[in-house]
């Protein structure tokens, strides 16, 4: 095979390799002991803290349209699971959070396998020498609280990690910021009893970007 070859294929398979990335990680907990069949009513918390987005860089996900659209997201699952917003006597708080960190994958040329896959974050590849390239990943964390409204005890967090890109359109981040708000719900309420780390879910995550 010519060096050209294994060029255009090293490239294509480089394509291919941040739909893997863009995955969506979703954790959650709870506390032990509550009947989440008892929460009917719920208001979104507005204090500055719980507003505030921790961040290494500004970017378009941690704009107050985003808050807007997470807020807009986060009731229409709760909605859909029979929960009625109640400002005045809510039997839940929910509150969230975005954080971001950069992160560098390095992908590594290497004639007999083409492109390597990344080095991200001490993952591993194979095949053997050649030149590379580094790609910058921004690494965005939604996290959502349900708060107890009467003693501001946590009673469920949820929170999904994913790769964002600033150059998406805004249809792409409103697509975006539904999908990913509607699997941190896929665990709530709750049907177990021990936290999951759920990395599956990839199928069409790379539209979002």
């Amino acid at each position: 095979m010519t060096t050209m070859k294994r060029w255009l294929i090293g490239f294509a398979i480089a394509a291919l390799l941040p739909a893997v990335a863009a995955a969506q990680k979703v954790r959650y907990d709870f506390a032990p002991g509550t009947d989440f069949s008892s929460l009917k009513t719920y208001a979104l918390s507005e204090s500055a803290s719980d507003m505030q987005t921790m961040s290494e860089k500004t970017t378009l996900y941690d704009s107050p349209f985003i808050k807007q659209r997470t807020n807009e997201a986060i009731e229409a699952q709760l909605q859909r699971l029979g929960m009625t917003r109640d400002d005045n006597n809510p039997d839940v708080i929910v509150s969230t959070n975005r954080s971001f960190r950069t992160e560098y994958a390095t992908y590594g040329y290497y004639p007999m396998w083409g492109w390597g896959y990344p080095y991200h974050l001490g993952s591993y590849g194979f095949g053997y020498g050649g030149a590379g390239f580094t790609e910058e990943i921004t690494v965005g964390t939604l996290t959502i609280d349900l708060k107890n409204a009467k003693d501001g005890q946590l009673l469920w967090r949820g929170s999904g990690e994913k790769s964002v890109l600033d150059t998406s359109k805004p249809e792409k981040r409103i697509k975006r910021v539904n999908k990913e708000v509607a699997k941190i719900f896929r665990h709530f309420p709750p049907d177990g009893t021990m936290t999951e780390d759920d990395d599956d879910d990839r199928d069409d995550d790379a539209d979002d970007r």
